[in-house]
């Protein structure tokens, strides 16, 4: 559905983005990494027509963007970064007047502004002037009107940007279950936001594609992956779990004591681990599994192109 070949955009000197290449299948939920500065945004203005690109092909539902902009962008909802809106509108009328450019009239407009309404949850401040919503609240307004035409596509710049927790996880359960029939595209720079509703990472770092696959195989990339830590209710003599058949290294964090154990390539520990702690009659509190830190393989990844 979406094809992007030797994408490039300078501003000037400034190259922002870096021969970019991606394609991006029905059913992808895509999270859009970088620092700050990477290329993230815009990337996606682009993607959506509203920057054009200095050169490279961008083709979305078999058509190029440069030669089919309107009919392609009927088709994609946005929420730019900063969620911009008519402050002086209430809630209500901006979503109007959205439905109303949309070309929606009569039963039907009506229909899809209260289908967003409770999609979003936005019934509390239908009647407030927008400028004096909160940060939260004026985010929720910027999806309710990307979502407005059920368009096919999704492209959210920093969707939970200012909201509390619980809205997070509400507006994470809405991504996922219009993830069943739709492309969304999510630029976030909150690797928690990866594992929650993601189903393919893509991570860039001055402007160039840095990694592209699932969060699986990021997290593998981590060398905590598969990785046991033990937390002890008391400090005890652990020199034998080092020397385990098996373990490569151990790490103790200064903080609390807790001891993690890497395994050698190909090996599997567990067992073994258990079987000491039970022998040795170790004070374990806890024992866990790592799942690969996504903080330390995302500054691996983009501190390697700062530094090539």
């Amino acid at each position: 559905m979406i094809s992007v070949k030797n994408l490039y955009k300078s501003f000037g000197d400034v190259m922002a983005v870096d021969d970019l290449s991606f394609e991006i299948k029905p059913g992808d939920v895509v999270g859009f990494l970088g620092p700050n500065g990477a290329g993230k945004s815009t990337t996606m203005k682009m993607l959506t027509g509203f920057l054009p690109q200095s050169s490279g092909e961008i083709s979305i539902f078999d058509m190029s963007l440069s030669q089919h902009p309107i009919a392609i962008k009927k088709r994609i909802g946005y929420l730019p970064e900063g969620a911009p809106a008519y402050g002086d509108m209430t809630t209500l009328q901006f979503l109007n007047f959205i439905a109303q450019i949309r070309d929606y009239s009569g039963k039907e407009k009506q229909e899809r502004i209260q289908d967003v309404i409770e999609k979003v949850e936005l019934q509390d401040v239908l009647d407030k002037p927008i400028e004096n919503l909160s940060k939260g609240f004026k985010r929720r307004v910027g999806l309710a009107q990307a979502l407005l035409h059920d368009p096919q596509i999704l492209i959210l710049d920093e969707p939970t940007d200012g909201l509390d927790p619980n809205q997070k996880h509400q507006v994470r359960q809405l991504i996922q279950n219009l993830a069943k029939d739709k492309i969304v595209i999510i630029s976030t720079h909150i690797l928690e936001e990866v594992s929650a509703v993601c189903n393919r990472v893509m991570i860039i770092a001055n402007g160039k594609l840095m990694f592209n696959g699932t969060p699986e195989e990021l997290n593998r990339k981590s060398r905590y992956y598969g990785a046991i830590t033990l937390r002890f209710s008391y400090k005890a003599d652990t020199s034998e779990l080092e020397e385990l058949e098996g373990v490569a290294g151990m790490e103790v964090n200064p903080e609390n004591g807790d001891i993690t154990l890497f395994a050698e390539p190909d090996k599997q520990i567990l067992h073994l681990v258990t079987a000491l702690i039970q022998r040795c009659k170790l004070p374990v509190d806890s024992l866990m599994i790592e799942q690969g830190r996504l903080d330390e393989v995302f500054r691996d990844i983009t501190q390697m192109e700062k530094a090539e």
